[in-house]
């Protein structure tokens, strides 16, 4: 089993296309033509992490934060990232990330924090703007069928709770096939027309080239008619924190309680409890200061985050509870995402998650 097998499996499950811009999910260091001996999964990638790697037998290493995220102008072993490249290379253990493309996905890093929390009737909060768009390709009707199964496999047509989901229009097509063409249908230098259906879907544009590869695969055309269209819709599936609802009214005392159990910290730094309970809960794991206006707006009664500064607690401004919980704490669940996902698919080498702490915040 190749290290490009276990990539290829994550990145199907999380698309590195979701990766906000400045982010760098993806092989950070390695060879992916190598065997996999194990697999060690860590929040952060530290020196200790790639000793425990090394003791583990372990040559992948899957982690939340990117090792690599802004340009590296030289590699100097005496620096605290050249030693831990340095390690790395003379080892062959490669890093795999999955940063923003995992906060943005309807099941990542928020989700799993709201799971644990109870959190029903689960929402983006921020969802994606301009990432959809709408698909229009032209078909012969006896080859559609065949064409939408292969497009909704690429990644077309689902729609919130609703997969399979197109529109079609029965018309005419009407073309002239010239020198050199090779025609499905109709004769070189003859006008041609023949029923054809006009089908839409709407998709992300993260797959569009898989999409569209689809498309030239499946369409009896060798010169299929299609186009690509931007959608300024809110793609309900991919954004960044989640809004839900707790089962019940809860004490807003009792629910900070809860979050501290949960996330295993011994405070919690908050707003002035403005409210008695609270039923709508609005988070964002990692630093998500920016949403405290979306969750106002989506009238949740407590938004939970980290990273907050001083005057993002003075936005509260007595119309919403913000919660700050640690930036460690509120994605340390991404670690139990990688180890179950890659756990269940392989069977063949060991999948461990790292003992070895890698908060940079301690409490006291």
């Amino acid at each position: 089993m190749k290290i490009l097998e276990v990539i290829q499996y994550l990145n199907q499950l999380i698309p590195p296309g979701y990766q906000e811009s400045y982010d760098n999910c993806g092989l950070q260091v390695g060879d992916t033509t190598d065997d996999v001996t194990g697999v060690l999964i860590a929040l952060d990638l530290t020196e200790a992490v790639v000793d425990e790697a090394v003791a583990t037998h372990s040559n992948l290493i899957v982690t939340h934060h990117p090792f690599i995220f802004t340009g590296i102008k030289r590699i100097d072993a005496d620096s605290p990232s050249g030693k831990i490249i340095y390690k790395l290379v003379r080892n062959g253990i490669a890093v795999y990330s999955a940063h923003t493309s995992l906060d943005k996905m309807k099941t990542g890093v928020s989700a799993l924090l709201a799971e644990r929390l109870g959190l029903a009737n689960q929402r983006i909060l921020a969802p994606e703007p301009n990432s959809l768009k709408q698909l229009v390709v032209y078909c012969p009707n006896e080859q559609s069928q065949q064409l939408k199964d292969a497009l909704y496999t690429a990644g077309a047509g689902n729609i919130g709770n609703y997969r399979h989901c197109s529109y079609s229009v029965d018309g005419t097509g009407n073309f002239e096939p010239l020198q050199g063409a090779n025609p499905f249908i109709g004769t070189v230098g003859q006008d041609t027309a023949t029923a054809e259906e006009r089908i839409e879907m709407i998709y992300p544009q993260v797959f569009e080239s898989k999409i569209v590869s689809a498309l030239r695969a499946n369409h009896p055309y060798e010169e299929p008619a299609f186009a690509l269209i931007p959608l300024g819709n809110g793609n309900s599936e991919i954004g960044l924190g989640i809004i839900g609802t707790l089962p019940q009214e809860t004490d807003i005392k009792e629910l900070l309680q809860k979050v501290k159990e949960t996330v295993g910290i011994p405070i919690v730094r908050h707003s002035e409890l403005c409210r008695k309970t609270v039923r709508t809960v609005a988070l964002c794991g990692g630093a998500g200061a920016e949403f405290i206006g979306a969750a106002v707006a989506q009238k949740a009664d407590i938004y939970i985050t980290a990273d907050l500064k001083y005057h993002d607690f003075q936005r509260a401004a007595g119309r919403i509870v913000v919660a700050d919980i640690g930036h460690y704490e509120s994605e340390q669940f991404a670690k139990d995402y990688f180890y179950d996902k890659i756990s269940k698919k392989f069977r063949i080498f060991a999948v461990r998650i790292a003992e070895t702490e890698t908060n940079y915040v301690g409490y006291m």
